[in-house]
């Protein structure tokens, strides 16, 4: 079992301490909000699983996407 305190800096190791600052873990990372999708990106994410818009081996088929997603936005 791991000493209960740092030997350098006297600092409690309960696992939320960082070793050099002292400041804990979950107030140092700060995410940042995730963006919006574009309609494109929607489009893509909804229909890049379907038959009809991949080849063979596994690619997109890109093409055929954007003029789908055009002709869905009329």
């Amino acid at each position: 079992m791991p000493p209960k305190f740092c030997p350098e800096c006297g600092s409690p190791r309960d696992g939320l301490f960082a070793p050099i600052t002292g400041k804990t873990f979950p107030n140092e990372i700060k995410r940042k909000p995730k963006r919006k999708l574009s309609a494109w990106n929607k489009f893509v994410k909804a229909n890049s699983r379907k038959k009809e818009f991949r080849y063979a081996n596994g690619k997109l088929k890109l093409k055929k996407m954007g003029i789908a997603f055009r002709r869905k936005r009329r």
